[in-house]
């Protein structure tokens, strides 16, 4: 039995090196007895060298570009991401496509560029209010696993995020979610094949909490949760490992 995928995105948060290391202690003691549970903390980059990853609590990135080295001012490598112990990048996540105009075309560029140098990707794809899942979905997918190889895709995590669920409090229902992962296995299938996509996990994001926590797995069928807003908080993060660790 796979472990059940529980990560943390902790975004532009907190504001000091000191504050990460006690989050990252405390995260990193709560889920000790998970057994069930692979926890992933993703910190902002500048406090990845004070973490140290554990067998109870893995690394990744929140991001990484398209080029090993450079001149690209202000860029991180995926090859610096390894060196400081990340197994795992969050790519494509909705806020960086909104604020910093991320295409689809560059996120396949950092996907591969992962994949490269061995980083697991967790591709983030999600709609808006106001628009179609299925189309704007299909199309992220489509876009972004451009010349992905079919040896490679095993090794990417698609993580939904419903980015009108974002950190509102308005969490997507467990029938919409259940509704999400069947399509995107649906076109995973198209493009790689009912045996390959049926490895592919698929994650749920958006206003996780403790409370609706195991529904995202047991009746949603997601492989696991990609948690913000309250993966700053030990205890509440701790509650949300503990109500999957137990399904």
């Amino acid at each position: 039995m796979k472990k059940i995928l529980l990560v943390a995105n902790w975004k532009m948060n907190p504001q000091s090196a000191k504050e990460a290391r006690v989050l990252f202690d405390a995260v990193s003691d709560n889920v000790k007895k998970l057994k069930n549970v692979e926890t992933i903390i993703c910190p902002p980059f500048c406090y990845l060298s004070s973490l140290k990853p554990s067998k109870s609590a893995k690394l990744g990135g929140q991001d990484v570009f398209w080029e090993l080295q450079g001149a690209y001012t202000g860029e991180i490598s995926a090859r610096m991401l390894a060196d400081l112990g990340c197994e795992y990048v969050i790519v494509g996540h909705s806020e960086r496509r909104q604020y910093l105009g991320e295409t689809d075309e560059i996120i396949n560029l950092k996907l591969k560029m992962a994949l490269k140098c061995d980083l697991k990707p967790i591709l983030c794809v999600g709609e808006q209010t106001g628009q179609e899942m299925g189309e704007v979905v299909e199309r992220q997918l489509k876009i972004g696993l451009t010349d992905i190889a079919k040896a490679q895709i095993s090794n990417i995590i698609i993580a939904y995020e419903p980015v009108w669920a974002i950190g509102t409090g308005n969490a997507c229902s467990s029938d919409n979610a259940l509704s999400a992962a069947l399509f995107i296995k649906k076109i995973l299938t198209n493009l790689y094949g009912r045996f390959l996509a049926e490895k592919v996990p698929i994650i749920y994001g958006g206003s996780v909490e403790a409370r609706n926590a195991a529904d995202y797995i047991k009746e949603s069928q997601m492989a696991g949760l990609l948690v913000g807003g309250a993966s700053l908080d030990a205890e509440e993060f701790a509650k949300i490992g503990q109500a999957i660790n137990n399904l």
